[in-house]
C-alpha cells in the first residue's frame, strides 16, 4: 500500500486487441476502481476504443507508456475473461517486478481460464459473476 501522502496507483489490463466485447464492464470495473485510487489505464473502458487499438500512437509508444504504468502501479488488477495475448504479457511483467496481481474471472461453461494465470503463485485469481460480486473482490484485495 501506499503512503497516505499519495493516491493508490492502480494499473487495469483487459483486452483490447484481443476483442472488445467487455468493453462494458471494463468501463464500470475501472470507475469503481477510480473510487480506491489512481486509475492509470482509464482508457481501456472508453467505449469508442476498438480492437484496432489507440489511434496515433506506434506499437512502441504503447508499449513504451504502459510499461512506465505498469512498473509506477502499486497493483495491476487485471479482467481475464476474455483471453488477451496483451494481458497475460502484463501480468507476467508485473509478476517479474514483484506487483500485486488480482485477475478476475467469470467462469464460462465452454472456456477454462488459462493454466498460466490459474497456476501462478503470484497471481490473485478471483472468480465472480456479477459486477457487485467483483466489487466485493476488489474491496477485500485493496
Amino acid at each position: 500500500m501506499t503512503s497516505t501522502s499519495s493516491a493508490l496507483k492502480i494499473y487495469f489490463a483487459g483486452s483490447i486487441r484481443g476483442g472488445r466485447a467487455d468493453a462494458a464492464l471494463y468501463a464500470e470495473l475501472i470507475t469503481y476502481l477510480q473510487t480506491k485510487g489512481e486509475v492509470l489505464t482509464e482508457h481501456i473502458g472508453i467505449p469508442d476504443l476498438t480492437a484496432n487499438g489507440e489511434a496515433g500512437l506506434s506499437d512502441l509508444d504503447i508499449y513504451n507508456r504502459d510499461m512506465t504504468w505498469l512498473l509506477s502501479s502499486d497493483v495491476i488488477v487485471a479482467e481475464v475473461t476474455h483471453p488477451s495475448l496483451g494481458v497475460g504479457f502484463e501480468i507476467a511483467k508485473a509478476t517479474s517486478a514483484g506487483k500485486r496481481v488480482l485477475c478476475l474471472y467469470r467462469p464460462q461453461p465452454d472456456k477454462r481460464l488459462s493454466a498460466m494465470i490459474a497456476g501462478c503463485n503470484d497471481v490473485t485469481v478471483a472468480s465472480y459473476q456479477t459486477l457487485n460480486e467483483a466489487k466485493l473482490i476488489i474491496d477485500n484485495y485493496l
